[in-house]
């Protein structure tokens, strides 16, 4: 389902061909979803950082935000290495998989509800090719609202929080993080130790 070509949210396709001008050898086209696709754990993401998976082409590669999460993911046994340098350094997922839900790196880190919104589409693909007992988590408050938007869920029946949990459809779990961003590690809204909890709570319920 995934378009590697994908120019639907004008905004975003012109902001790409400004930065693949600025840097040549940048990435700068949508970014593809990172391991198996019936993986038991999908993390979801806000959009690709323009010097980390703008540039690289792989999810939170190159990005101060993937330190802590290529770190914890192999802490929890999900990454075959505890840091992702580049898209073609051999790192592997095991029943993991990184996505965002918006594919495109967007002006200042901020995409429209427009462009969350047209590019739904591509997150509601592959919640649907994941297995029962999933757990999705999502980190930050977007990145959760865009899947209750994908599953048809009423964002005001379950409210982000950090570590919450939510039942969906299917017998899947959503489960919440703060996302970790330099700005929310820095300022101590996220700490290691919480980041950590959250990913020992997704092991545990995957069994």
């Amino acid at each position: 389902m995934f378009d590697p070509q994908c120019r639907r949210c004008p905004r975003l396709a012109a902001f790409l061909d400004q930065v693949k001008g600025e840097y040549p050898g940048y990435h700068a086209r949508p970014v593809a979803p990172f391991g198996a696709d019936d993986a038991r754990l999908l993390v979801v993401g806000l959009a690709p950082g323009m010097h980390g998976a703008n540039a690289t082409g792989r999810p939170f590669t190159g990005d101060f935000a993937g330190i802590l999460l290529y770190q914890t993911l192999h802490q929890y046994g999900f990454s075959s290495a505890p840091e992702s340098r580049a898209a073609d350094d051999g790192l592997q997922l095991w029943d993991c998989r990184i996505t965002n839900a918006v594919k495109c790196l967007p002006p200042q880190n901020k995409p429209v509800g427009a462009e969350i919104r047209e590019c739904n589409v591509y997150l509601q693909a592959e919640l649907e090719g994941l297995p029962t007992g999933a757990v999705i988590l999502a980190l930050g408050s977007i990145a959760h609202n865009a899947v209750l938007k994908a599953l048809g869920m009423r964002q005001s029946a379950h409210k982000f929080g950090h570590n919450r949990l939510h039942s969906l459809p299917g017998g899947r779990q959503l489960l919440d993080s703060y996302h970790c961003s330099r700005y929310n590690t820095q300022t101590r809204r996220l700490t290691r130790e919480m980041f950590h909890e959250v990913f020992a709570r997704a092991r545990d319920l995957m069994g």
